[in-house]
């Protein structure tokens, strides 16, 4: 193993840019994730002025706006950021599947990197643990990915 080599991304900003697609359903819930998001950016180096934040109406919209985002080659990474939380309906099921296969898609159709903030959860509660209290913030560890992603990408096209 001592030979072989390895390639990964680091968390350097160096000129990334960054495009976050944010829904506005559940905005209380989204508001912290945003926040995480854009401090972890910053805190890595990131400009102010390289960070886009894109508003859409919720979850089931983000992957036709994170498409267009990865496609129009501006940004070398996209964070998508979000809240689907159960119901009593199989809303959830629909909405939360929906979501996550288009932001894959997504990726993969543009070759630039998405990263998975949306958090999925049964309860309120469960959601305010993830969006910055008890288990940290998803908005953070999703923008975390999107830095050593655009890294790793940039590596690989050498």
């Amino acid at each position: 193993m001592d030979n072989i080599r390895v390639i990964e991304g680091d968390l350097q900003a160096r000129d990334l840019r960054f495009a976050i697609a944010a829904a506005r359903f559940n905005d209380y819930i989204v508001e912290s994730l945003i926040r995480g998001a854009v401090d972890t950016l910053r805190r890595h180096g990131v400009s102010e002025k390289n960070i886009e934040l894109v508003r859409v109406p919720g979850a089931f919209d983000l992957p036709l706006i994170v498409r267009r985002l990865a496609a129009s080659s501006r940004y070398d990474a996209v964070v998508a950021l979000g809240a689907v939380i159960r119901g009593a309906t199989a809303h959830f099921d629909y909405v939360a599947g929906e979501c996550a296969g288009g932001l894959a898609r997504a990726a993969a159709d543009s070759g630039i990197p998405v990263a998975f903030g949306i958090l999925t959860t049964d309860t309120i509660e469960q959601a305010i643990e993830r969006a910055g209290t008890k288990s940290g913030n998803k908005g953070a560890d999703a923008a975390v990915s999107a830095l050593e992603l655009a890294n790793l990408m940039r590596r690989l096209d050498t």
